[in-house]
């Protein structure tokens, strides 16, 4: 195993533990998604320039367009679950609630 590939698997390995892990506040789980998303970008862009296919520059630009808009509706949820419950923590988010 190259010690890209390693890097790569072992830095989206630490992301899925981190959002298994520390779910106690929303911006957390959201960090960790992001770092999964960043990963998956970088893997994505070797994967396409090593390949050297035609779409080398396509397909990881639109993985990063998707993931910014990923971050910014969490963000606009984050912001309006603050707003309503008062806080950002999970374990107070109940749908009954709401």
């Amino acid at each position: 195993m190259s010690s890209t590939l390693f890097t790569i698997m072992s830095a989206f390995s630490l992301s899925v533990t981190g959002l298994m892990m520390h779910r106690t506040h929303f911006l957390l789980t959201l960090l960790c998604l992001e770092g999964m998303m960043l990963t998956m970008f970088i893997a994505i862009s070797l994967w396409a320039a090593q390949m050297d296919t035609g779409f080398h520059f396509s397909l990881p630009m639109l993985l990063l367009t998707l993931s910014a808009c990923e971050a910014s509706t969490g963000l606009a949820l984050m912001v309006a679950t603050t707003r309503t419950h008062g806080t950002d923590h999970l374990k107070n988010l109940n749908l009954l609630k709401c």
